[in-house]
């Protein structure tokens, strides 16, 4: 099963430090059995995040997972990117993902990262909004690592 990997910083695009968080869903997805190609990054511009997001779907990826963006500041548009492309949104696993994160560390409520049902091209795929810590990223795939499969499955028509 594809899954994609798309890190959304202005600073990672343009090479100011190397994408940490996006190698790290990889391999665990890798590790959960997907099948995965190195993360794509993308800078924190609307447009193209949702152009990522199309793109991923279209091209088959059945999980994809975003890194970074989901923050307050000006420039974190990563769950509005999301937002215009949901069939319907997954709240209770952005809620996990911040209780986790909330145990470590109070800023993990800032998040406003989503999880929901995306299609594209035909393609039905799940898609969640890590922060772009690693910290972040490890609490996000923590949490929803073990629902990816069952999830996948249901948008094929699985039974509960």
């Amino acid at each position: 099963m594809l899954a994609a990997v798309i890190t959304c910083s202005d600073r990672a695009a343009a090479g100011i430090y190397p994408d940490r968080s996006g190698p790290l869903l990889r391999e665990s997805l890798n590790g959960l059995g997907f099948e995965t190609r190195e993360p794509r990054v993308v800078p924190d511009n609307l447009v193209m995040i949702r152009a990522a997001i199309r793109e991923a779907v279209a091209s088959g990826s059945r999980v994809v997972l975003t890194t970074g963006g989901t923050g307050v500041g000006p420039r974190d548009v990563t769950a509005e990117a999301t937002l215009d492309l949901l069939a319907c949104e997954l709240p209770g696993i952005m809620e996990a993902v911040r209780r986790r994160g909330a145990e470590k560390n109070p800023h993990a409520l800032l998040s406003r990262g989503l999880a929901g049902v995306v299609e594209c091209a035909g393609t039905r795929a799940i898609i969640i909004n890590a922060p772009g810590s690693e910290g972040g990223a490890s609490d996000t795939i923590e949490v929803a690592g073990p629902l990816l499969r069952h999830l996948v499955e249901q948008l094929d028509g699985a039974d509960h």
